[in-house]
């Protein structure tokens, strides 16, 4: 089988959609499946001109034995394509809709809305990365559940974090810094905290809002927290793997996760947890393992995390139970052979 995936240039950032991809190409092609990687130039999700011409292009040069699989942040610059969708049995492989992040003007939400539920018509197939993904495209975009696979996140067998073990409570918080990832609520939660020793790290690359990345770094200026708020950026596989390994609590205040990849990785390292109930926190995070509060309630998080920090025996018992709830993630490889069951029915069409 042969399979054409579509998606925003550059490809190599951390976020969790690109995670995704990238893990699902590797198993695609340890299946013994050829993949070709088609990065798109031009702005994303709201396409520009150079995104649309680089969508046309790519669409042209499809193979007529290759599946086109296009990534969601990148589907709007093919809208224009759309009536091409059904015939050539493309895919969409949507992480969430991208009308419905947040920080967008009401104008280019109500766009994307309209290209989207367009694409979502056209596409005879498509894969989300959770149930509550596959039943937002249905219940908003009215998209039949029959035509929707939900595929989650893999997990590799990744070794337990060990703790920072020099004092204080070391918190990590993985998010590209964009308004929905509520990096700006996590940092008000914590800065009531001022008795408590805590330090966090913000990993997440600040080029898809460069605007709102400044407000967060000036909001620690405000809150007087930043000598303990670290703003890390993207970080190479070796030095997160130390930061991981160095962790006391994750934390994820999010307003809107379409899975919430992260989260998943923190439980199956054996970290406790302090994250907003979006996305599959609410059924993936059990009682004992962590905190789930509502999301943008900073008072509720802020006395959630108190507890937390302070009692270093809760922290311990929560991760004996955050390991053991990691341990039941699946594997990369079996999510990946989900996906090529999905992509040969297209092929047999």
């Amino acid at each position: 089988m042969q399979v054409s995936l579509m998606v925003p240039a550059p490809f190599d950032t951390i976020s969790g959609s690109a995670l995704y991809d990238r893990r699902m190409v590797e198993g695609l092609r340890a299946q013994g499946h050829r993949v070709r990687m088609v990065e798109l130039a031009g702005r994303f999700p709201d396409p520009d001109q150079a995104a649309i011409d680089a969508a046309h292009a790519a669409w042209a040069d499809l193979a007529a034995d290759s599946i086109a699989l296009i990534d969601g942040q990148a589907l709007p610059a093919f809208a224009a394509l759309a009536p091409a969708m059904t015939p050539r049995e493309a895919v969409a492989l949507i992480h969430h809709p991208v009308s419905q992040e947040t920080g967008l003007s009401q104008e280019v939400a109500q766009r994307l809305g309209t290209l989207e539920a367009t694409l979502f018509a056209a596409v005879p197939r498509l894969v989300t990365t959770s149930e509550q993904t596959a039943e937002r495209l249905a219940a908003d975009f009215k998209v039949d559940l029959e035509r929707i696979t939900a595929i989650v996140p893999g997990m590799e067998d990744l070794p337990r974090s060990s703790g920072s073990r020099d004092g204080g409570c070391a918190i990590l918080s993985v998010g590209t810094l964009i308004p929905r990832k509520g990096h700006d609520v996590l940092m008000r939660s914590l800065s009531r905290l001022f008795d408590l020793d805590w330090r966090l790290t913000i990993v997440g690359g600040a080029d898809r809002d460069p605007v709102h990345a400044h407000g967060l770094m000036a909001l620690a200026e405000e809150l007087q927290i930043a000598r303990q708020v670290t703003f890390a950026g993207e970080m190479a596989p070796d030095t997160m793997e130390s930061l991981w390994r160095n962790t006391d609590l994750f934390a994820l205040t999010s307003w809107y996760e379409g899975y919430g990849m992260a989260l998943a990785e923190a439980l199956r390292r054996g970290l406790p947890v302090a994250v907003t109930a979006t996305g599959v926190a609410p059924t993936l995070v059990p009682p004992e393992a962590g905190v789930v509060c509502a999301p943008g309630d900073v008072e509720q998080l802020s006395k959630a995390l108190r507890r937390l920090i302070f009692d270093d025996s809760l922290r311990r018992d929560m991760a004996s139970v955050a390991w053991e709830a990691g341990r039941t993630l699946p594997s990369w490889p079996q999510q990946a052979a989900l996906l090529a069951s999905v992509l040969d029915r297209s092929a047999a069409s």
